[in-house]
């Protein structure tokens, strides 16, 4: 059983990478919309496609650096782990509460280079339906018909690495197990 709660802070100093990393997208992105580079290739050399490229960069980095400003200002844990489940606050898209008992598998996805933990549950409906936020609803949904599950967990955010978070979650995971099973004789 997990006697004392773990908790995982929020990285500020990753958190502040990312929010610049956003922010030079979001240059980026103005700059295709009101000055565009000469490209000599006719498909991006276009002026109607790098305003739609510069578009889509900014409002999606202008959404993550967003994200990325609430998050800095976060006071909360990113991650707590306990006797009663994960309480995820990692990212934009969290989702709160995922007890022991409703984690059927921890999984590991990679999206090109950026590796994710999955969380497969019992009830993926119920997290997506407990979201208000309709963009972070449908996010959800994206990612349990690609993924498995809504809810997907990096250590992007978090002060720590993903190889220690996923042993530790694997490691509380089979705790919780045998206090289930111990619970139940």
């Amino acid at each position: 059983m997990i006697e004392t709660p773990i908790e995982i802070p929020l990285s500020k100093k990753k958190m502040t990478l990312s929010f610049l990393g956003a922010l030079a997208f979001v240059v980026i992105g103005l700059w295709f919309i009101v000055k565009p580079p000469y490209i000599s290739n006719p498909l991006l050399g276009n002026p109607i496609v790098l305003f739609i490229i510069g578009l889509a960069s900014v409002i999606f980095f202008g959404i993550i650096a967003i994200i990325n400003i609430r998050k800095f200002f976060d006071k909360r844990a990113g991650l707590i782990i306990d006797k009663d489940g994960i309480w995820d606050n990692s990212s934009g898209v969290s989702a709160g509460l995922v007890a022991w008992s409703d984690i059927r598998q921890i999984k590991v996805t990679q999206i090109m280079s950026q590796r994710f933990i999955i969380l497969i549950v019992d009830n993926p409906q119920t997290y997506i339906e407990r979201v208000k936020n309709p963009l972070k609803r449908k996010t959800m949904d994206f990612n349990y018909k690609s993924y498995g599950s809504p809810i997907s967990i990096s250590a992007n955010s978090l002060n720590t690495n993903f190889d220690k978070l996923y042993n530790l979650l694997m490691e509380k995971k089979r705790e919780s197990k045998s206090t289930h099973s111990t619970n139940k004789h």
